[in-house]
């Protein structure tokens, strides 16, 4: 019977989620490592893939694939708004576009009687003179809060969550966060890196932890799950 296995944690997402291949290390998404902090009994099927706006992964039918796998009792995890801002075919409008795109994937899930999870963006390493954080993905955020309360879904404010714990370890310190890399320092990055959007292994392990404290405040029944 489904209802007997072990859950699988599907992820729908961008680049902060997706995986990278050892040629792009230390380059790391939060999906990536997500799996290191549960028990073998849980599955990760991180689907998330670069570039990607709530539209575009839909059209490009990456929503079907997790629609043919997802079962009873698993979760979908979903989290965009890096890329639904740009000028180009992805963009989505977040109160309008946003929100529709964003039910498709929380449909998918409930058809299964799967759990769906809205997580908020990610904070870019964006401060102000004064260390606060900047936000830089506009109204996406308050759109997917709203979507939470409209769908009955729970939400991982992780825009919330990320943006204290950068404010907590400061500018300087987020740089081990994010992909900032000295010329020399990485043979895959002979001439360095300076990147405020994607993150190292190391952030990509802190930023996972973030979503794991979201998983416990929500009193998920993966909770069960988690190693410590």
């Amino acid at each position: 019977m489904s209802q007997n296995k072990n859950p699988t944690i599907f992820i729908a997402g961008d680049s902060t989620a997706s995986s990278y291949p050892i040629e792009r290390a230390p380059q790391a998404g939060w999906g990536q490592v997500l799996h290191q902090f549960f028990t073998d009994d849980i599955t990760i099927a991180n689907e998330a893939a670069s570039g990607r706006s709530s539209k575009s992964f839909i059209l490009e039918k990456r929503l079907t694939k997790i629609n043919e796998h997802i079962k009873e009792n698993d979760y979908l995890f979903i989290q965009f708004g890096h890329n639904d801002s740009k000028t180009d075919e992805r963009f989505t409008d977040p109160f309008t576009d946003f929100k529709h795109y964003l039910k498709q994937y929380i449909h998918v899930a409930k058809k299964h009687k799967a759990t769906p999870i809205l997580l908020t963006p990610v904070q870019r390493r964006s401060f102000d003179e004064y260390g606060n954080v900047n936000e830089t993905h506009g109204n996406y955020p308050e759109a997917i809060l709203q979507l939470g309360k409209e769908e009955n879904v729970p939400v991982i404010d992780l825009g919330k969550r990320s943006k204290v714990y950068f404010e907590n370890i400061g500018t300087d310190n987020t740089k081990k966060i994010f992909l900032w890399l000295d010329p020399g320092e990485h043979s895959n990055y002979p001439n360095g890196l300076q990147d405020n959007t994607h993150f190292s292994e190391n952030g990509a392990l802190e930023v996972a932890r973030l979503i794991v404290g979201g998983i416990r405040d929500l009193d998920l029944p993966i909770e069960k799950y988690l190693i410590y």
